[in-house]
């Protein structure tokens, strides 16, 4: 999948695409949806299947740390695109410029100038550009000028709910894995590289590849078995926390991964960690020596849920 990040990166090489805009979080049943009658008439036309979205989302944008958790990282989401047939996801600095653009330069810029759009695929209640003003209304008569068609996907419905990325974070918050599984058609998976930490996973006989985020706020917290890929590794059975710390004092959000029977240096290494089931609540012990006792506990209860 080609990433172009920026109007100002479009060449006219792209031109001639058909095209979804949105925020992608997560790319759950909802968005593969989406992406099939995407990718369908991007087949049909012979044209790039082409993704625009926006970094940061516009909810960060206006709301700060206020704005929801994400389900995923800008990369992890250039990782899962491919997998339901993108050829290109347009990356667009959501600024005060981009804030302020209203829906007939919007149209002029990206998908005519830009991405010289062939066909238009959007959700229903589709809105874009400053202060909402676009719609798919607006799209319909700029396709008309331009010679571009657009066509409204209905709600994808599961157990008589739309699958939303709001629904499977609240899944997630409940520590509902199983639920947010449905919802994704996949595991809930986090990724990030792995970073040298204090070593105190090692002295306590877990040693831990510590996963930095890079996210302000995480959309789940607490201990849970999981499944690790990357570095040679599939589908690796393992537990995890995912919190601050508390029992050292820690303030920043940690991926501490622990690898069952595995030896060797991961260090730089990128791992993608599937979440399986919820074990329970971070929380705060008074020694060190409670934390280990716990620690056998919680890898005991890991290795049941992941049959080893």
């Amino acid at each position: 999948m080609e990433l172009v990040r920026g109007l100002h990166n479009l060449r006219e090489r792209h031109r001639g695409s058909v095209v979804t805009i949105g925020n992608y979080d997560g790319v759950h049943r909802g968005h593969q949806h989406m992406l099939a009658t995407l990718v369908a008439h991007s087949r049909r036309l012979a044209v790039p299947a082409t993704v625009v979205t926006f970094e940061p989302t516009p909810r960060e944008f206006f709301e700060g740390d206020s704005a929801p958790a994400r389900l995923m990282r800008l990369r992890e989401k250039v990782e899962a695109l491919p997998l339901y047939g993108v050829d290109r996801m347009v990356v667009l600095g959501f600024d005060r410029r981009m804030q302020g653009m209203g829906a007939a330069e919007f149209v002029d810029r990206l998908l005519v100038r830009g991405l010289g759009a062939r066909h238009l695929v959007v959700g229903h209640d589709f809105h874009f550009a400053r202060r909402r003003e676009g719609n798919i209304e607006t799209l319909r008569a700029a396709g008309v000028e331009h010679g571009f068609e657009v066509e409204e996907v209905g709600q994808f419905l599961l157990e008589g709910e739309r699958v939303s990325s709001s629904l499977v974070r609240e899944a997630l918050e409940r520590g509902d894995l199983e639920r947010a599984r449905r919802l994704l058609g996949r595991p809930y998976r986090m990724a990030g590289r792995v970073r040298r930490g204090q070593q105190l996973g090692r002295k306590l006989g877990y040693p831990t590849a510590n996963l930095a985020l890079h996210r302000k706020v995480v959309p789940l917290w607490g201990v849970f078995a999981v499944r690790v890929s990357g570095a040679g590794l599939v589908d690796h059975p393992a537990v995890v926390s995912l919190g601050t710390r508390p029992t050292i004092n820690g303030t920043e959000p940690l991926l501490e991964v622990h690898i069952f029977d595995f030896d060797g240096d991961l260090y730089g290494r990128y791992l993608d960690v599937d979440f399986v089931q919820r074990l329970r609540d971070e929380r705060r012990f008074e020694s060190l020596d409670a934390l280990v006792e716990q620690m056998h506990v919680d890898a005991a209860a890991a290795r049941e849920v992941l049959g080893i």
